[in-house]
C-alpha cells in the first residue's frame, strides 16, 4: 500500500513553511493513520517526525457551462498530513531536478 501520494506545494503551504521551516504538508492515502505516515514519511525523506495531523477532505460538486451545454462532476476526497519534523531536519523537494 502506497502512504504517501505526493507533497503539497502551494502558495498557502509555502507561507507556513517559512515561518515554521519544519512544518510540510503531504496527499496521503485515506486509509493510512498516523504512525503509518509518520514510519512512511521517516523511510522516505531520512528524517525524525515529531508530529503528525491529518484532515479528511470532502469532494465538491462542480458545474461548468460550456457550448455543448451544462457538464457536472465531481472533485474527488482526500486526506492531507501536516508533518512536524525534529529541529534542525529539512526537506528538500527539489534537488533533484
Amino acid at each position: 500500500m502506497r502512504i504517501i501520494i505526493k507533497p503539497i506545494i502551494t502558495e498557502k503551504m509555502t507561507a507556513i513553511t517559512e515561518k515554521m521551516p519544519e512544518r510540510y504538508a503531504f496527499r496521503v492515502s485515506p486509509d493510512a493513520n498516523k504512525i503509518e505516515i509518520k514510519n512512511a514519511v521517516e523511510a522516505m525523506y531520512n528524517v525524525k517526525v515529531e508530529s503528525v495531523n491529518t484532515m479528511n477532505y470532502d469532494g465538491k460538486r462542480k458545474s461548468r457551462y460550456t457550448k455543448s451545454g451544462l457538464l457536472r462532476g465531481k472533485q474527488s476526497s482526500f486526506k492531507k498530513a501536516v508533518i512536524t519534523l525534529k529541529k534542525g531536519d529539512t526537506i528538500d523537494f527539489f534537488g533533484n531536478i
